[in-house]
């Protein structure tokens, strides 16, 4: 099963399409540029999505639900999201299909046409901003938390299973706040949410920052993100909070009588991670033998493989694996007994290991005997021998021994990648070998523009957390207030 793998060092991007499908994670579908999330690959999203909504819930927010589609219109009243989504944008234009007499075939009725055009939302800013300014009258309606668990649509031309699909699955929090400084303040802590969620469950180390101008979401005063680096040493973007000011509180005039009983408009934030998170948790840490999970998130946490040859010797197995799987539950680890009689224990094994199942243990007749069990390690390959004695709490201190070790892995190969580049000639040198580069940049859009089509890197973020330290920018020379950080990214 393994050998099939293309390896990473062969072919890095193809080595990732083959792990999601062989994996049983996801798998192109009929519609171009949309996946088909297989039970597997949802087992991961839905733990995530219930880690998630539980950190919201215990930060104040409530979930609700927003439509589908948004009226044409309400994109014209924001003019930097409009131009930052129109690319990107399924519109629906009828809503009726009929048999054409001639031909035969089903075709659009032209008879059914809207009245008014409507998008296929590619997020919710619009229609929820609409809702909210039936909703907000008065101080004492704010603040507003809000979250939805979504579906949108993007119509992207090149797309790659989890990392970029015309369909996605997501959240998408929306808040409405009396001042400036509580929007300010709430937008932090959802890039700090994300920040402990991945680091904390998806074992991904992060760096937090702001996004440049360029870089910044569409109609946001500022956008705070988190950025993972991928074994390939490309950057990748696992969440995002943004700080909208007024803007769309004015587009669509939601405003508030504040305690001096006068007019104001409300300030807002919207923050979401999505199902590309699947792809930073494979990239960061799988390897020629296919998935290595985290065990917090890991759909089965342990698996026990039988080997036997005689009837007999499976029913004696079953038996000790079934009070084997008994103190597992009971410490709220997820168990599989893989005792299908169609495959050898060679192929569950190499199964497993694609899978990513954090361990492994193998019975037969001898550790019966011996009061034993083989115990594999997914993160390692490593196996050892022991006593069934105390093994639930063996495991235990296992899984948490595995997550560590995943993240510390993952965080040194990131500090390895990361460096910093004070001439043009350096930077250009570092940013082919891959990895973060910290470097001083004169703050223009034209400057990060014209370093983005010589290099194909992007300012991935400006440190929020890092002293200031004047220097000059690698491209055009002038003057820098500090150094930001650099990746090609995707």
């Amino acid at each position: 099963m393994a050998k099939e793998l293309t390896k990473r060092s062969e072919n890095y991007s193809q080595w990732y399409n083959d792990l999601v499908v062989k994996a049983d994670l996801a798998e192109n579908s009929a519609v171009r540029g949309s996946m088909v999330i297989k039970p597997y690959g949802f087992a991961i999203w839905e733990k995530m999505q219930s880690v998630l909504d539980g950190m919201f819930k215990a930060t104040g927010h409530q979930n609700a639900y927003f439509p589908l589609f948004i009226p044409k219109s309400f994109f014209s009243k924001e003019a930097d999201h409009v131009e930052g989504f129109a690319k990107e944008c399924a519109v629906v234009t009828h809503y009726r299909l009929k048999n054409d007499e001639k031909t035969g075939k089903v075709v659009v009725d032209p008879d059914a046409k809207l009245e008014e055009e409507l998008i296929v939302r590619p997020t919710s800013e619009t229609i929820i901003w609409d809702t909210y300014s039936r909703w907000v009258q008065s101080y004492r309606d704010l603040p507003l938390l809000i979250n939805q668990w979504a579906n949108v649509v993007r119509w992207e031309m090149r797309t790659r299973l989890f990392l970029r699909t015309a369909e996605f699955l997501w959240q998408e929090g929306h808040t409405a706040h009396a001042t400036e400084q509580e929007a300010i303040e709430e937008a932090e802590k959802m890039m700090n949410v994300y920040a402990d969620f991945v680091e904390g469950w998806l074992a991904v180390p992060v760096m937090k920052g702001v996004k440049s101008p360029n870089e910044r979401f569409a109609g946001a005063v500022e956008t705070y993100c988190i950025e993972a680096m991928m074994q390939d040493g490309k950057a990748l973007q696992a969440g995002t909070s943004h700080f909208l000011g007024q803007n769309f509180a004015k587009a669509f005039d939601v405003q508030f009588l504040n305690k001096e009983n006068k007019l104001e408009y409300v300030w807002a934030t919207s923050w979401g991670v999505s199902t590309r998170l699947i792809g930073a948790l494979i990239m960061s840490h799988s390897d020629d033998q296919g998935l290595v999970l985290p065990p917090k998130l890991a759909p089965i946490q342990v698996v026990i493989v039988p080997i036997y040859r005689k009837p007999e010797q499976l029913a004696a197995i079953t038996e000790k694996a079934d009070e084997i799987i008994k103190v597992l539950k009971a410490k709220g680890i997820s168990v599989k007994f893989d005792d299908r009689d169609t495959y050898k224990p060679g192929y569950k094994f190499a199964e497993w290991e694609m899978k990513g199942v954090p361990v492994r243990l193998a019975m037969g007749p001898r550790d019966l005997e011996n009061g034993t069990v083989e115990v594999a390690r997914r993160d390692t390959l490593e196996k050892e021998t022991l006593q069934m004695t105390g093994i639930a709490e063996k495991i235990e201190h296992l899984l948490d021994k595995i997550q560590d070790n995943i993240f510390q892995k993952a965080l040194s190969f990131r500090e390895d990648m990361t460096t910093s580049a004070d001439t043009w000639e350096e930077f250009v040198e570092k940013i082919e070998k891959g990895g973060f580069v910290w470097a001083h940049w004169d703050g223009t859009p034209e400057t990060e523009q014209k370093i983005k089509e010589k290099t194909k890197a992007t300012i991935r973020l400006i440190p929020i957390d890092k002293e200031k330290e004047a220097g000059k920018c690698i491209f055009s020379g002038e003057p820098s207030e500090q150094r930001v950080v650099f990746a090609r990214s995707y």
